[in-house]
């Protein structure tokens, strides 16, 4: 049963530990975002091949993300995210030492594809006990402050704070560097949360039946149309964010004359203005309505900003006033969404652990179409074709809303949110 707890703002204050937990795990493995991908080119690997690390990263990345959800229900989340923090260590410290290092591309793409399990793992099954402990009718608010933790993390201190690291000790002391940051924030999950949360009836099943639970993060996709909709919609949302870390660095560094460091200082903006967008999306969620807010302010939002961080920089050049600009738009937009996390396990309510995973497999599908339609587009239509192609995928994801239903508390009249019919307008 979840119980009445005490909470800041939407934050769930039992759970305060986790979130920071979260922003210093993210933080070490956010390092390599934004400069890895030039990183690679400089090593005289072409961009289709740079675009080809991260593709197998996302795969790798969507297979974690898909399972994290069952596993740490029937697990435990704790138990989860400890393996997941083991092997983001191991793996990383593989792809530096005999990856890079010895700029080896099958390894590279060996290690790399490996640490892409790690991370949804450890974040995703913090989801889980999120899920696990907080009313349904906080949960967008709670998760709002989960991705604010997340943008602090990968976006604001994992951008900005190479654009310092890397002219003091380059790319690679930089990268080695990640592994403090993301030691201090697994240790301190392992230690501040063991105690939270009550442990699933599922954590208890018999192996057989386990399986059986894992089976059910695949066939809900396929049995329940309200899902499968949602599932495309949240693989939409952050095409942006994990595309555009891919191919701008091109256009800003590559083309527009942009250094590094202001790169990364222009994408570490968009991170920080995620940090209150994505409480604000989270509470305004549980106002406007879920689905209501993600059509109107998310994909449409999304689509306009998406254009903007092309065409506003091509247009005025080397200006970082104005690339400053779509960079806000964005991180205003892409924030929007955030109530999605809420809708999944309200479709699902009997197989919460369930419909998590299809939520974390919608995100880890995310990291790996952005830079998949990437290496696909770009040897054909270059930059500019990858970023229509994103955009219309955001007006897709816009009439899908019109489509699935869902039983929000104090909004919608579906009588029960696994009937799969439409019997209300849309929220």
């Amino acid at each position: 049963m979840q119980k009445k707890q005490a909470h800041w703002f939407g934050l769930p204050l039992n759970l305060l530990w986790g979130y920071i937990a979260i922003a210093v795990f993210m933080s070490g493995d956010g390092f390599e975002m934004a400069f890895l991908s030039k990183h690679i080119t400089d090593m005289g690997f072409s961009p289709a091949e740079s675009a080809l690390v991260f593709t197998v990263y996302g795969l790798a990345a969507a297979i974690a993300a898909w399972s994290s959800g069952v596993v740490a229900e029937i697990i435990t989340p704790q138990k989860a995210m400890r393996i997941g923090f083991i092997l983001w260590l191991v793996m990383h410290t593989l792809f530096m030492l005999f990856g890079l290092g010895m700029k080896n591309y099958p390894l590279m793409l060996l290690f790399y594809g490996i640490r892409g399990l790690a991370y949804p793992l450890f974040i995703y099954s913090f989801v889980m006990l999120v899920v696990q402990t907080v009313p349904k009718q906080q949960l967008s608010s709670a998760m709002g402050w989960f991705w604010a933790m997340y943008s602090i993390g990968i976006g604001c201190i994992g951008s900005y704070l190479p654009s310092f690291t890397i002219p003091l000790f380059g790319e690679t002391g930089t990268l080695w560097f990640a592994i403090a940051w993301v030691g201090v924030g697994g240790m301190m999950a392992l230690t501040l949360l063991r105690n939270v949360g009550t442990p699933s009836e599922k954590a208890n099943l018999t192996p057989k039946e386990k399986l059986t639970e894992l089976s059910r993060a695949v066939t809900i996709l396929f049995t329940n149309p309200h899902i499968f909709m949602s599932c495309l919609i949240r693989i939409i949302n952050t095409i942006s964010l994990f595309g555009f870390a891919v191919i701008m660095p091109m256009l800003f560094v590559g083309r527009l004359g942009f250094s590094m460091s202001e790169w990364l200082q222009i994408w570490a903006v968009f991170f920080f203005v995620t940090i209150f967008t994505n409480i604000m999306w989270g509470i305004l969620g549980e106002k406007i309505g879920w689905l209501r807010q993600v059509r109107w302010f998310g994909c449409i939002g999304c689509a306009i900003s998406s254009l903007a961080f092309y065409y506003l920089p091509m247009h005025f050049g080397h200006n970082v006033g104005m690339a400053l600009v779509p960079a806000v738009m964005l991180g205003i937009t892409v924030a929007a969404f955030v109530p999605m996390t809420a809708v999944f396990p309200v479709l699902e309510p009997k197989h919460k652990g369930a419909a998590i995973s299809i939520y974390n497999l919608s995100a880890g599908l995310s990291n790996f179409v952005a830079p998949a339609i990437a290496s696909m587009v770009l040897p054909f239509f270059d930059i500019v074709g990858v970023v229509w192609v994103y955009t219309a995928l955001y007006l897709v994801a816009a009439v899908l809303t019109l489509l699935v239903k869902v039983d929000q508390p104090g909004h919608s009249k579906v009588p029960v949110a696994t009937q799969h019919k439409i019997e209300s307008e849309p929220y």
